[in-house]
């Protein structure tokens, strides 16, 4: 995508990522972390602040630092970097609360022509079913691919339990 985004480090797996945001609370530093699900080839996206207290990844922590959209952008970013060390991987991601579902799928429908050009998107909803995703669909949960494994990711989702 040819948003404006953070520069963003990355470790050495390219597992999780770094970067700062800016804006009107100062900098904020936050992580984008992709772990195994323990499902084959499947990687939760965890993303939010860095709490340097507990040494975590806070999740729920309204920021409210005036570039969300920036912010996204930078996630996408790093979406597009794991999945080019890791293509045959399949990347699940949902909202910590109901609103950053319902942001991330604005997002999603937001650049649904661009994700399409490299990759597949599922979504889960009230189905308890994947369906490739589309616009103007309730979706709780969401699950990404590269395109071109669209037929294999069809077959292993099936009986995904996600």
């Amino acid at each position: 995508m040819n948003l404006d985004s953070y520069p963003c480090f990355a470790n050495e797996t390219h597992s999780v990522y770094e970067f700062v945001s800016q804006g009107q609370r100062g900098a904020v530093k936050k992580i984008v972390e992709y772990a195994w699900t323990g499902l084959e080839n499947v990687y939760n996206l965890g993303f939010g602040d860095y709490d340097e207290v507990s040494n975590e990844i806070n999740d729920l922590v309204v920021t409210n630092n005036g570039d969300c959209l920036k912010v996204l952008a930078t996630v996408a970013w790093t979406v597009r970097e794991f999945m080019f060390w890791y293509p045959d991987k399949l990347i699940f991601a949902t909202g910590s609360t109901g609103a950053r579902t319902r942001l991330y799928r604005i997002g999603i429908v937001s650049n649904l022509n661009e994700i399409k050009e490299y990759f597949v998107i599922f979504g889960k909803g009230e189905s308890d079913f994947w369906e490739e995703f589309e616009t103007g669909k309730y979706y709780s949960s969401f699950l990404l691919g590269r395109k071109e494994n669209k037929d294999e990711i069809w077959k292993q989702i099936e009986n995904l339990d996600l």
